[in-house]
């Protein structure tokens, strides 16, 4: 019986192969839907862009919803610099044809989880947890329908990537990621702490822009185009491939691994604002509330990335 999902994103050319890479499981996982929300770019553009990335994989049966504009209690940041400023430049996609959901996202995940049975749907965040942060709090009930919260957000050994403390997904509404993490919900993290190790190297592109479909070379396109910021940044042999971990994590957890700790989110510091703070040698007696990943095996992620993606159109 396949997994049932939702999908809250910010599309992004690495949440948008995260999308492909579900679609193209449908064995495994049930999208019931994909919410867009604002945080690489703008909800005007990661809208626009979820709804086109599902037309490519040719799953237009899966619904796409507006989440939330703006962080709960804070201006909005966004990272144009890296992803472009619609969020997947440098690819040719048509303007969508998908059309976008009557019902506002977060309304979408409050119905869908009340109508559930406790602990039936998994929640992939590839972006900022301001849809849940709302549907949390407006609605308290639907905690104990979510079988867990798989995210790729926070860091701890890596530091940040938006500022010397925080990783860009938390920092974007750290007041939603607190209320996340203070919830009792089930917390798995895809840290940058995993996710710097599952590096895009000219082989692993290759044997994407090989395949002998559309789907496959787009992604290679996609990751191509906003690939420049972090092989300037790190110098590495490729560029880390964040958000499509999630996803890889729900198909092969066995490509992962790490530890059951707790992790706080800062909300008040000038300096450390969103920092994940991860009790990884237990120096309190919180008790653990995220898995937190931080080791990863980048050969048998990309693997399955590309026999996966081989399988749409």
């Amino acid at each position: 019986m396949p997994r049932k999902v939702i999908i809250d994103t910010d599309p992004g050319q690495d949440d948008a192969v995260a999308l492909l890479l579900a679609l193209a499981s449908p064995q495994d996982l049930d999208v019931l839907g994909v919410i867009a929300t604002a945080g690489n770019v703008s909800l005007r553009h990661t809208l626009n862009n979820a709804r086109r990335v599902v037309e490519l994989s040719g799953r237009t049966d899966v619904p796409v919803f507006a989440g939330s504009a703006r962080p709960m209690r804070r201006a909005l940041v966004t990272a144009e610099r890296v992803h472009g400023v619609t969020g997947l430049d440098g690819v040719d996609l048509p303007p969508p044809s998908l059309p976008e959901q009557a019902q506002g996202g977060v309304d979408f995940l409050i119905e869908r989880l009340r109508a559930a049975e406790d602990g039936e749907i998994t929640l992939v965040t590839l972006g900022a947890l301001t849809d849940l942060g709302h549907a949390f709090t407006r609605a308290p009930d639907v905690v104990r329908k979510v079988r867990e919260v798989v995210l790729m957000g926070g860091s701890w050994r890596e530091g940040g990537n938006i500022t010397p403390a925080a990783e860009f997904n938390i920092f974007v509404d750290p007041d939603a990621a607190d209320i996340v993490f203070s919830s009792g919900v089930p917390l798995v993290m895809l840290p940058l702490d995993a996710t710097h190790g599952v590096r895009s190297t000219p082989e692993r592109m290759a044997a994407l822009r090989a395949l002998p479909n559309r789907c496959g070379p787009m992604a290679a396109r996609m990751l191509k185009a906003s690939e420049a910021w972090d092989l300037a940044k790190f110098g590495w042999d490729g560029a880390p491939l964040h958000d499509p971990c999630t996803i890889a994590y729900l198909l092969k957890p066995e490509l992962f691994s790490g530890r059951r700790v707790h992790v706080a989110i800062e909300t008040q510091s000038e300096l450390t604002l969103g920092m994940t703070v991860v009790d990884w040698w237990r120096a309190t007696p919180r008790a653990p509330n995220a898995l937190f990943l931080n080791q990863a095996d980048a050969d048998g992620f990309y693997a399955l990335l590309t026999e996966r993606l081989s399988r749409l159109p």
